[in-house]
């Protein structure tokens, strides 16, 4: 491809809400173009990149048996329905009419028509175990889309999904695809880091997030600093610390704290630890409000709490109006004595005594509040959030919180899906059976985006050679010098006979802008035809990530190239 005919130009500025280097890096160097908030074109340049991305993914899906098929991106409402994930799922799923009416969605993945495929494809234990992919847009009505192509509305996915005579014959492909998830990110030049994760709206019985570490990142990943445990914030489990547990129970005693809102002014104005208090957070669905009680000195992990009411959709923190109208005084709610509401308490309760509580009246609490002697509650569990200081569960090593992008997910979805769908097969004694699945996503954007975030510098893009646009970026320098010009072109052509993918800048620029751009797209390889070179009767090679370029005589050229891209790779 010659650079004067490329479709897109390189830019020097970049978005004015661009924070992500990906973001910044994608757009300067004609990647991408923003059509909308969160909704993208990939230009020439970016597309290379993404079909590259895209084959590695259907040749490690092949090498497990998947078979690659295509599925729509409109579904009708009746799927979505079945597996209740209609109300479940708030304004992210797009949900619309068609000229009669009907109700229909935007794919935001396809668990829905796979467990439809199912209930007509497959009947016998004999078809099973089997699995299917496909590499398809998604739709997602994100509030906030951010990060360039990290969190976008419209984007691609590989998804593949697998079916399964049992929870034992998934727990045997699982590995599998875990492999070939590797597979993929060590191929495109990831390092990445696999972590258990929650499963969030999907379900199922469990799940693992590959995470990129990246200081942008939106997700926080909780590690060890002494042992291997790695785990989402939102899943991950840390050692309580136990405070005088086996102390006497006092009595309650009523008293005045004026202003003391925060747990913070309270343990101030007391004279007490912020561990000795119990905390209240306020939470509301559509038909109840939910008290989530914790010790003062942990916070409240909202996915966890989430988790433990069964994912309500509509979970959100309470608003003043809501509390108001349930009778809670904010700042001074507890436990004791209160009632209409459900209750939900961290196990950390139970690990001391004595605890100051509020004392549902404006400007006091009550000490020596404890569990169970003085109130109840409806669930108990962990809740509380993991954070960087505290104890490892595996080790007792010191936790440490890093940020990441999450790059890929595995899911083990149990029977969900196609018992809502009804798809069922006969085991070898003729018993109807539900199918037992299992999802696993790739955005591919995303992934790109992730990849760029892990390899540049100061002067752009540093692709891998697998998924680099092309393998050689040539350079053309004198372009009014007809020697210059035709040894150019000649190597332009003899290149891509040799079957090389070239991307060749015969632009009428200076040295400076075309070297500045070669960087910035960050094509692994740079050849440059100069009139100094030709009297040295070589051409100069320039590793993208080198420091310094090489001359490599015209006779070498080929043998050179081959070492130098492998070396690279």
């Amino acid at each position: 491809m010659r650079l004067s005919k490329l479709f897109g130009r390189t830019l020097r500025e970049v978005p004015a809400d661009a924070e992500m280097v990906s973001h910044k890096l994608s757009f300067r160097a004609a990647l991408v173009r923003q059509v909308s908030t969160g909704i993208y074109s990939y230009l020439p340049l970016g597309w290379r990149v993404l079909k590259k991305i895209e084959q590695i993914m259907r040749e490690e899906m092949d090498a497990i048996g998947g078979q690659d098929m295509m599925m729509p991106v409109v579904h009708p409402a009746e799927l979505w329905q079945a597996t209740k994930r209609w109300n479940e799922i708030g304004p992210e799923l797009v949900r619309f009419k068609d000229r009669n009416r009907r109700d229909l969605v935007l794919a935001m993945t396809h668990e829905e028509v796979v467990a439809d495929l199912l209930r007509t494809e497959i009947n016998s234990y004999r078809q099973l175990p089997i699995m299917i992919y496909h590499i398809q847009t998604k739709f997602r009505d994100e509030p906030r889309s951010r990060g360039g192509l990290i969190r976008v509305r419209e984007f691609t996915m590989k998804d593949a999904y697998s079916c399964h005579a049992s929870e034992e014959d998934i727990d045997q492909f699982y590995p599998s695809m875990y492999q070939a998830y590797v597979n993929i990110f060590r191929r495109c030049g990831l390092e990445t880091v696999a972590v258990e994760a929650d499963s969030g709206i999907m379900g199922g019985s469990a799940s693992h997030e590959f995470m990129v570490l990246a200081d942008a990142g939106e997700n926080t990943l909780i590690r060890c600093s002494s042992c291997d445990y790695d785990a989402n914030a939102e899943r991950a489990t840390f050692v309580k610390l136990l405070y005088d547990q086996d102390g006497e129970e006092l009595p309650i005693e009523e008293v005045a704290t004026p202003d003391c809102k925060t747990i913070q002014e309270l343990a101030n104005y007391l004279g007490v630890a912020i561990h000795q208090t119990l905390k209240a957070v306020f939470y509301a669905t559509w038909s109840q409000i939910i008290f989530a009680i914790i010790r003062g000195d942990l916070e409240v992990n909202e996915t966890k709490l989430s988790n433990a009411l069964g994912a309500p959709s509509d979970l959100h923190i309470a608003t003043e109006e809501e509390l108001a109208e349930a009778g809670i005084v904010a700042g001074y709610a507890s436990p004791v004595g209160l009632s209409g509401v459900k209750v939900v308490a961290d196990d950390s309760i139970q690990m001391g005594v004595n605890f100051v509580a509020g004392a549902n009246k404006e400007g006091y609490h009550c000490k020596n509040v404890n569990y169970p002697r003085d109130f109840s509650v409806d669930i108990l569990t962990d809740i509380a959030l993991a954070q960087a200081g505290d104890t490892c569960p595996q080790c007792g090593g010191a936790l440490t919180a890093v940020r990441a992008i999450e790059v890929g997910h595995l899911f083990k979805l149990g029977t969900k899906y196609s018992e809502g769908a009804g798809a069922t097969f006969l085991d070898k004694d003729g018993q109807a059976k539900p199918i037992v699945m299992g999802s696993y996503g790739i955005g591919t954007g995303r992934l790109m985006a992730a990849v760029i975030e892990q390899n540049h510098d100061e002067k752009g893009i540093i692709w891998p050679v697998s998924i680099a646009p092309y393998h050689i970026h040539l350079v053309s320098l004198g372009t009014g010098k007809a020697e210059v010009v035709e040894k150019a072109e000649e190597l332009y052509a003899d290149l891509q006979v040799k079957g090389y993918e070239v991307l060749y800048d015969d632009r009428d620029e200076s040295a400076g802008v075309k070297f500045n751009d070669a960087d910035l797209i960050g094509i692994p390889l740079r050849l440059t035809v100069s009139a100094r070179n030709l009297k040295q009767n070589g051409v100069e090679a320039k590793l993208r990530w080198a420091e310094e370029a090489e001359l490599v005589p015209f006779e070498e050229l080929y043998e050179r190239l081959d070492a130098l891209l492998a070396k690279e790779q």
